[in-house]
């Protein structure tokens, strides 16, 4: 098959088209022939990328989010058939689906949400079970909570202000952009422009912050929470002491595939109530420059996909 690959450690320059084995699933895994292949750019940093068990698994095959058809299932595989179209993330220390083929356990997948495009689908994973995962199962945020999100332009940021609008909180988030309309169309009631105003004027007006930033602005947003509010950053651990000295909860986590999770995003997209946004397309075999765009100038909100196969 035809894959994207990096026989050593580095950035896109290492990303190289080359034919390669197709894979043979395991045990509880089915055979996806990949139609659309999302990336994150950050990945060619991650240690799971790189190692598994601590030992080096080059080469790789890069972008964890797939969508596509099911091309073959292993003795025991009742989940699935072959011919049905489905979505998953996959795990971060196996191959990727930049490629014609790539192998998935079952649990990992779910029936794609039918209304959009493979290319779509493919975007949804990550920063849909990322949001999900934030909001839910670590913020356990409530109907009518107010809640802060920061970078509401982002990738995970986008789909999080719209699922914390679908949930029924208060949503406010903060931009460095003019993207008002947009985050406003996806549900926020209130958008700060961190070039010209401070997120924190507002004192301790919020219940729950999602970070999707880091850096300073995780540190400040400690001091924006009620009394007993949650925070859930995704960039990194938050500075010890800050929580207590602030009277919070803080909780750092990395996403992890569910299928059962990725069942409800695709209803919540067939319903027309949860949007996908597409920064740009490349087909596989531009599949460098696919992350070499990351450094455009004014690139647009929402994912990079790899298009592998036609619709």
């Amino acid at each position: 098959m035809t894959a994207l690959r990096a026989h050593r450690r580095g950035g896109p320059e290492v990303l190289a088209i080359e034919r390669a084995p197709i894979p043979v699933p395991a045990v509880g895994e089915v055979l996806v022939a990949v139609h659309a292949a999302a990336i994150t750019f950050d990945e060619l940093s991650w240690e799971e990328t790189w190692l598994r068990d601590g030992r080096d698994r080059t080469p790789i095959i890069p972008s964890h989010e797939v969508s596509g058809v099911v091309s073959a299932v292993t003795a025991g595989v009742t989940d699935f058939a072959v011919g049905d179209e489905v979505y998953g993330l996959i795990q971060f220390d196996r191959d990727g689906a930049a490629a014609e083929y790539v192998s998935v356990p079952v649990t990992d997948l779910a029936a794609r949400p039918a209304s959009v495009s493979h290319v779509e689908s493919a975007a949804l994973p990550l920063a849909g079970l990322t949001a999900w995962q934030a909001l839910v199962a670590h913020a356990k945020v409530q109907p009518g909570e107010r809640i802060l999100v920061h970078g509401g332009t982002g990738g995970v940021g986008a789909i999080t202000v719209e699922l914390a609008a679908i949930l029924g909180a208060e949503v406010t988030t903060t931009v460095r952009s003019d993207a008002h309309d947009l985050v406003g169309g996806l549900g926020a009631r209130h958008v700060i422009d961190t070039r010209t105003e401070d997120f924190t004027a507002s004192g301790r007006a919020f219940d729950v912050v999602v970070d999707t930033v880091g850096g300073e602005t995780l540190e400040r947003s400690f001091a924006v929470l009620r009394p007993g509010g949650r925070l859930v950053t995704l960039s990194a651990p938050p500075p010890a002491g800050l929580a207590e000295a602030n009277d919070v909860q803080s909780t750092f986590f990395i996403v992890i595939p569910d299928r059962d999770q990725l069942i409800r995003l695709a209803r919540y997209v067939d319903d027309g109530r949860l949007h996908i946004a597409i920064a740009a397309t490349f087909a596989l075999t531009d599949g460098r420059a696919a992350f070499e765009s990351r450094a455009w100038p004014h690139r647009r909100p929402g994912k990079t996909v790899l298009t592998v196969r036609d619709e």
